[in-house]
């Protein structure tokens, strides 16, 4: 059954015997820090606040949260907050990580290191949860944040984080688009031939728990109108939960689009790593805060 709005992942998340215990790395930040007391107000989530304790302090002050449940991690600005926040969760004092106060590539490279032990044999990827208005479901976008330009292997365990993601958060066989300029493959754009590729491969031996589609355009993704009016003969058109894009950049601009002109209401994830990540911008809204850790909490219940 498909998703029309984020409330099945929250209605989730509360089914958790026990609050996530979530380390934000850097934690100075307005609307990340508003949207995780809304997760502890929900009851799923318990806070660490990591980083300069000065900066922090003030923050809770002006935003009238001083007097909440929270503890409060003091790192000095030459340490590695992000590095500080995996250590705890290695010690077992927390649960999950979460983005605040630091750059994506600072966020992201402790998380990568090999001693750190959080890389597993899967490829490591973002999925983006998106609800915009002229479409009536929930869909998923992935990568937008950390492969840069993906080649036919790795799409392929794109679409297998992206499938495990939505089979955990209650799906039962998403279906996924591999976005492309055109229906058609054609070999001066080599994106189109791997979908295909991998489309055939799918349907001879699936590789994961979805039915899966491509190379298609946008606009059929979204609109059976415009599948009809093309003559493309496809059920799914219109009814797509999941889009795979063929690189970072077109991924990145679709979410910002969709967010910055489509009213597009969101939350973000890292998959494929031992514990549940929440990557949000600091530009972000407080709602999309709170959504990412919904998704880390409901993604924690399931190991």
């Amino acid at each position: 059954m498909y998703k029309t709005n984020f409330d099945f992942i929250v209605d989730k998340a509360k089914t958790a015997e026990k609050p996530i215990r979530v380390a934000i790395a850097g934690a100075d930040c307005e609307n990340i820090l508003l949207g995780a007391f809304q997760a502890q107000s929900s009851g799923f989530a318990e806070l660490i606040l990591a980083g300069n304790e000065e900066r922090i302090t003030k923050m809770l002050k002006d935003l009238a949260l001083i007097g909440r449940k929270y503890t409060i991690k003091h790192v000095p600005d030459n340490v590695n907050v992000v590095q500080v926040c995996i250590d705890m969760i290695h010690n077992g004092e927390a649960d999950v990580l979460m983005r605040g106060n630091t750059q994506t590539r600072d966020f992201l490279l402790p998380i990568l290191e090999k001693e750190n032990d959080l890389v597993t044999d899967k490829l490591l990827t973002q999925v983006t949860m998106v609800k915009f208005p002229d479409y009536n479901r929930v869909l998923a976008i992935s990568d937008v944040t950390i492969c840069v330009r993906p080649d036919q292997s790795k799409r392929k365990k794109i679409i297998q984080n992206m499938a495990g993601l939505l089979t955990k958060l209650g799906y039962d066989k998403p279906n996924i688009a591999l976005l492309s300029l055109t229906e058609v493959p054609a070999f001066h754009m080599p994106d189109t031939i791997e979908a295909q590729n991998i489309v055939r491969e799918h349907n001879e031996r699936p590789i994961a728990n979805c039915n899966l589609v491509g190379p298609i355009p946008y606009d059929l993704i979204v609109s059976k109108e415009a599948a009809r009016l093309k003559g493309y003969d496809c059920p799914l058109c219109g009814e797509f939960d999941g889009i795979v894009v063929p690189e970072l950049l077109t991924g990145n601009t679709l979410i910002k689009v969709l967010q910055m002109n489509g009213r597009a209401s969101s939350c973000g994830v890292i998959v494929g790593a031992k514990i549940p990540i929440a990557i949000t911008s600091r530009s972000d809204t407080k709602e999309q805060s709170f959504l990412s850790l919904a998704a880390c909490a409901a993604m924690h219940i399931e190991g």
